[in-house]
């Protein structure tokens, strides 16, 4: 009988036996080990050689995984390197099947899924994902078909390497790809697409005499890595609708797959399906969770006003519009009281005549002739809504504080806030002045309200100069008003592009007010900026940029001019193009922005004049460090 020295020596001088009998021998460890934290393996085992005992380990792994709170990416990565290591293969991709406006599509959620690869690795950003019709590729198919397609021999070129740069490394932003380069395998083979679309599992066990499918051959990157056979198979929930497909690259045998590692496969993906299920309403009750707490905050606003004040509201006198000088532009809300203001806007709905039609007058800027009555109802109650339970900060100090609201709207946050809110008190009977529209014009209005409220925030307006300038070039060389009118008013997405600009021109006109009414409205809005400033500070131990940081007050001249050349000179500069009656708005601009240029000039005067002192200072200090003389002892 052989010693252990023996053994160990012949297991040293023969390294492929060593390996294939631990293989062998040792693959409910290699298992085991697949399940723990550190996934370590590098040629794992298959499901058949595993015992009962370590089958039913495997499935309780993954229904802990399910019952998991992560998010649904974690989650679904997780279960694809479980199923990637029991069916062997190389690698495996998640693709997410979704529908945008009716027309469903296949996105890239998980790319190149391995064993011991990483989530930041193989998480592809929603910025840079690639997007594509189920009529393309093998994913396209699975989808499509809602069966499992195993393809077990790939001879033909698969050029990936552009799209897995792209994905991993961020080389370029990749979105939507509408006619995906005729080399891409994953574009144009058609498996992907027919089996979201059949919802059939396809197996291709010889891809290069299948001619439904196009293939290719030669290595998809540097490594020489190839794609010899797949296997890809549909994702479905309870209702049996597609969520997702599953494809799996070469298993490590380099066998294809076989009808085994299809059952395997489409009894696992079922996790899948219920990771992507558990996750979601998971998500969903975050985010009651998150409106529960919004809405215990909103109980700490009054709301309503009582019935005695609303009594005494209706009692009273509303002022005519020209003794307040409600249409003109230089309107100022300071001298008037908060009743009074409240007034004032009762009577900009009485000017517009909204029981039984509405009436702009023509001096407000002739505007009007664009939109419905219906719309300019809607416009202008969506503008006494726009800031409504403003908290005092803008959307990123929402998100850096991680706030319920953050949490809740993931991007133009304050203003999805005032939206939402606008929302629940017209679901208030009391409250919702559309009570009598018909059902489709409330729809209508309720559209109009989040068109005009997102508006208002700024990171949306720099979006939109662009299509904005667009129309306005292209009514100024008709000469005719009625093709203008034409031009816009039977566009929907053009008559939107306005209407937001207008709603970000009335957020910023104050800019155009009169120099003693927008020289004050600066400094209290200032003053908001820089007790947001001090937050940041104080509480979110952060340093705060200059137009938040008080202790940069005295910049404010100069920061109120750049704010009117990058933000501001734009929007009523094409305006006064497009309606030469909104000229006097851009003439208030440009007069404030002289006022505020003065002040800059001399702020920097008095600037320079301290670096000029206290450069002669140091001058005269490093002449006087030139004297012999001692400056600490004196004889007398």
């Amino acid at each position: 009988m052989a010693d252990k020295d023996s053994v160990e020596k012949y297991l040293e001088n023969n390294p492929q036996f060593a390996k294939e009998y631990f293989d062998k021998k040792l693959r409910a460890e290699v298992l085991s080990s697949a399940f723990s934290d550190n996934l370590e393996i590098k040629d794992p085992a298959s499901f058949t050689d595993a015992t009962r005992i370590q089958e039913s380990a495997l499935i309780f792994d993954l229904i802990k995984e399910v019952q998991t709170p992560n998010c649904m990416e974690t989650s679904m990565y997780r279960v694809l390197q479980r199923i990637c290591l029991l069916v062997n293969a190389d690698r495996c991709s998640y693709f997410v099947c979704r529908s945008r406006n009716g027309t469903p599509e296949l996105a890239t959620a998980l790319f190149n899924v391995t064993p011991t690869s990483h989530f930041q690795q193989n998480f592809v950003d929603p910025n840079s994902e690639i997007v594509f019709p189920l009529d393309m590729g093998i994913v396209g198919l699975t989808a499509r078909s809602k069966k499992l397609q195993n393809i077990p021999d790939v001879k033909q070129e698969v050029n990936f390497y552009k799209i897995i740069d792209y994905l991993l490394e961020g080389k370029e932003e990749i979105k939507v790809i509408p006619t995906p380069p005729t080399d891409h395998w994953a574009m144009v083979s058609g498996l992907p697409t027919y089996v979201a679309e059949n919802c059939f599992i396809c197996n291709m066990m010889n891809a290069s005499a299948d001619e439904y499918f196009s293939f290719q051959k030669e290595a998809v990157d540097e490594s020489g890595w190839k794609i010899k056979n797949v296997l890809s198979l549909p994702i479905v929930n309870k209702k049996e609708e597609i969520v997702g497909v599953a494809t799996f690259f070469n298993r490590k045998d380099g066998k294809p797959f076989d009808e085994h590692d299809e059952q395997i496969t489409e009894a696992l993906t079922q996790f899948l399906g219920w990771s992507a299920l558990n996750c979601d309403t998971y998500d969903k009750l975050n985010k009651l969770e998150n409106r529960k707490d919004i809405a215990q905050e909103m109980l700490m606003y009054q709301t309503k006003c009582t019935n005695k004040q609303l009594q005494s509201i209706l009692r009273a006198t509303i002022p005519e519009a020209k003794d307040v000088e409600l249409l003109e532009f230089h309107f100022s809300d300071f001298p008037v009281t908060e009743l009074d203001l409240i007034k004032c806007g009762i009577r900009c709905f009485f000017e517009l005549n909204v029981v039984e039609k509405f009436k702009v007058p023509a001096e407000t800027g002739k505007l009007r002739k664009y939109y419905s009555d219906l719309d300019a109802f809607a416009m202008v109650a969506a503008a006494f809504c726009h800031d409504i339970d403003h908290r005092g900060t803008n959307n990123l100090y929402q998100t850096k504080s991680i706030s319920p609201l953050a949490k809740l709207h993931g991007s133009s946050i304050m203003e999805r806030h005032h939206l939402e809110y606008s929302k629940t008190l017209m679901a208030d009977e009391s409250l919702n002045i559309f009570q009598n529209l018909q059902k489709r014009q409330f729809e209508t209005v309720q559209h109009l309200f989040d068109v005009c409220i997102i508006a208002t925030d700024l990171a949306l307006y720099f979006k939109k100069r662009t299509m904005f300038q667009k129309i306005v070039e292209a009514t100024e060389v008709m000469a005719e008003e009625k093709d203008r009118i034409n031009h816009i008013s039977n566009n929907p997405i053009r008559k939107e592009i306005i209407m937001a600009m207008m709603m970000t021109g009335c957020d910023l006109s104050a800019i155009t007010k009169p120099w003693e009414v927008q020289s004050k409205v600066a400094l209290m809005v200032a003053a908001e900026f820089w007790e947001q400033g001090d937050l940041e500070r104080t509480v979110l131990d952060q340093q705060p940029i200059p137009m938040m940081d008080r202790s940069k007050a005295d910049e404010l001249p100069k920061m109120q001019c750049g704010f009117i050349d990058f933000v501001c000179s734009f929007v009523y500069k094409e305006f006064s193009r497009f309606h030469k009656e909104i000229t006097p708005m851009f003439d208030g601009l440009n007069n404030n922005r002289m006022h505020w240029k003065e002040l800059a000039e001399i702020h920097q005067a008095k600037v320079d004049t301290l670096e000029q002192q206290k450069k002669n200072l140091g001058e005269a200090e490093k002449n006087d460090g030139g004297d012999t003389k001692s400056k600490t002892c004196s004889i007398c």
